[in-house]
């Protein structure tokens, strides 16, 4: 009887060791994948950036020329005063 338990405690104790290699295996697969992740996240951040950046100098750029064509359409419109 005592060596019936003691098979039994054997065979628990070897599967709770399988399990908690199975679980190790899986967290470091995860690990990996955060880790990916985050590199992937940190790439796309540094695009965004870029894209926000190049985003506003384009802005900037169109504002400039809008204000230079401004100009131009004031220098041509004295010509039309009204004369009453």
């Amino acid at each position: 009887m005592a060596l019936d338990r003691l098979d039994a405690l054997e065979t628990r104790i070897r599967d709770l060791v399988k399990l908690v290699q199975e679980v190790k295996r899986k967290n470091a697969s995860l690990e990996e994948e955060i880790k990916a992740a985050r590199q992937r996240l940190a790439s796309q951040d540094d695009l965004n950036r870029r894209w926000e950046k190049e985003r506003i100098d384009i802005k900037s750029r169109i504002e400039k020329v809008m204000g230079e064509i401004e100009l131009l359409e004031c220098v041509d419109d004295p010509k039309e005063v009204a004369l009453d």
